[in-house]
Parts: C-alpha cells; structure tokens; sequence
C-alpha cells in the first residue's frame, strides 16, 4: 500500500469517526446514554472477538491482567462520560472539546510517569484552554455537557498513557480492544437496563445509530486503521485523525443545522491548531508516539503494533516503541 493510499484511509476513518458524533447526539433520542453507550460497545466487541484468536499464541508477560483492567476500567469511563457529554452540548463543541485529549495526554504522562512537557506544548495547553472558552461563550456558559465533555477528555488522556504502558509490555491489540468494549457494554448495559429505557423495542428505534457507532465509528474504523497506519508515519497519522472534530462539526451543520458564532468558530479553529501543533511536534522520542496521539488516534497507533510479531518479523516477547512497530487505534 502506498503512503498516499494509506494517508486517504485515515482521513476516511476520521470521518467515520467525526460524523459518528451525530449519531452519539441522535441515538439519544431513542436510549438512554449508558443503553446507547452498552450497545455500541457490545456491537464493537463482538466484531472485534474473533481476531482476538490470532493473538492466543502472543506471551501474556507478568501483570498482564491488572494492565488490562486499568486500561478497561478507564476506556468504559471515558467513553460513557462522552455519551453523556452530548445530553447537554452541542456536537460541535463536544467534538473538539473530546479532542482537547490530544493536548492533555502528554499532561497525564507528566503527572504518572515523568515524561515532562515541552514549552511548546504548555503554549498548546493555553491556547486550548482559550478555545474552549471562545467555543463556548465563556466561562459563565460552560454548560454541563461542556464540562463533561472536558472530563471525557481528561479521562481519555489518563487511559492513553496506561494503553501505552500496555502495549509496548504487551502488544495485544485486539486483546485490548475486546477488553475495552465488552468491558464497557458489560458496565453500561445493566445500569441503563435498571435507570435507563433499555428496551428491545428502544434498540430496534435506534438500529441505525447503532450501526453508524458499533459498526462503522468501532470496528470498521479500528481496522482501517490497522491497515493503513503501518504504511505512514505516526506524526502524518497524528494529523490526519485530528481532522476527526473538523468531521464532527462539518455534520453537525449538515444533519443537525448546528451552526457557531464568529467566537465560536474562531475558538474551534484554536482548538484544532493547537491539537495539529501536538501532533507535528511529537516525533521526538518514539517510545512517546502513542502518548502523544488524540482518543481514538492513540488506540489506533497501539492497534498497528501487533502484526510485525505475527509476521515472526520480531521476537514475540520482546517490546518495541509503537512508532517503530507500525506506524495506529478509542
């Protein structure tokens, strides 16, 4: 596969990712966010269960186990908190505030494992802070949604650097990402079964949605992914993915007739250039690439990793950095 050919998967993906947005505020109408959330993530893992066989014969090494929890545990919370993030924002604020991650996630691995952060990045920081704001009116009109569309990020920026630590010990990707999402459907489902409308008459309402989410935003795009970010580099991959909020708004303002103020336009496009500077930026160490990667660019730098060890090009129990395995995934 060419460079360019794999270069017009990511941006492919990254859209399947950022119209998928609609569809996390659309199926809302139909389910409750922890129903919407369970079924998207049970339709995702299924998908992904099978290529979990390929990895059987790949050495688990000593804390396998409680990585994988931690990694989980903190995939299901980042994704049902940005489920819930869209009951009160708007998918345009809520997409380039998720993607806020971007510039948190070499934050996080500041605080948990000392990598510290360049001047360029606490400039990145700022101006992201300053976007948020413009793109939402104000400090006075962070909405709920907003906030917990931050915390969203924040969350995902603290699960990224713990699916870096696992993947450079472990290099399991589909092991991992059947973790995250039959662990996320097994913790959301039961509680919008018991608080929310969980149905089988409310899941066939929102059989397209669910679709657009569980099929084409989880596990067609991570597999994309797969493919094509083992023929381009992580930086080039980094930036292409980030185009995912740019999607977001693009449908909301299609589907939705979401449309922003002049400040609010002028804060998304802060917020994108402060997210592209991270990305550009991050070619120094490679042990850092998949820290220094969006959401659901940073799974998809991990997933890439796996299939020089099936190949037997490398020893399976030796670690590599990610950039040097592949280079993807939520």
């Amino acid at each position: 596969m060419s460079e360019l050919k794999a270069n017009l998967l990511l941006l492919f993906a990254a859209a399947l990712w950022g119209f998928g947005n609609v569809a996390q505020k659309t199926v809302l109408v139909h389910l409750d966010a922890l129903s919407a959330v369970g079924l998207r993530c049970l339709i995702g893992g299924l998908l992904v269960l099978p290529f979990v066989l390929t990895e059987r014969r790949l050495p688990a090494g000593p804390g396998h186990f409680s990585s994988l929890v931690r990694v989980g545990a903190l995939f299901a919370v980042s994704i049902t908190l940005q489920q819930l993030c869209y009951l009160g924002a708007t998918v345009t604020n809520a997409s380039f505030l998720v993607s806020t991650a971007t510039v948190m996630t070499p934050l996080a691995a500041w605080l948990l494992i000392g990598e510290r952060p360049t001047a360029s990045l606490a400039v990145a920081a700022g101006l992201t802070v300053v976007g948020a704001l413009l793109l939402s009116g104000g400090i006075g009109s962070l909405g709920g949604g907003d906030l917990t569309a931050i915390l969203s990020a924040a969350c995902y920026a603290l699960w990224m650097v713990e699916l870096g630590r696992y993947m450079q010990a472990h290099a399991r990707p589909f092991t991992s990402a059947a973790t995250q999402f039959l662990g996320a459907a097994a913790f959301a489902l039961p509680l919008g079964a018991m608080q929310g409308n969980l149905s089988l008459a409310a899941a066939f309402a929102a059989g397209p949605e669910l679709a657009v989410l569980g099929v084409f935003s989880t596990a067609i795009a991570f597999g994309i992914q797969i493919a094509a970010q083992r023929f381009t580099p992580a930086s080039h991959a980094a930036v292409i993915v980030s185009a995912e909020s740019v999607f977001g708004a693009l449908g909301a303002a299609i589907f939705l007739g979401e449309r922003n103020s002049p400040a609010g336009a002028l804060g998304a496009a802060i917020i994108l250039g402060a997210i592209l500077s991270v990305a550009m930026s991050s070619r120094a160490p490679r042990a850092r690439a998949a820290l220094l990667a969006g959401p659901i660019q940073s799974f998809n730098a991990a997933l890439a990793g796996a299939p020089a060890a099936w190949a037997g090009d490398r020893p399976a129990a030796t670690s590599y950095p990610m950039e040097e395995c592949d280079e993807t995934c939520r």
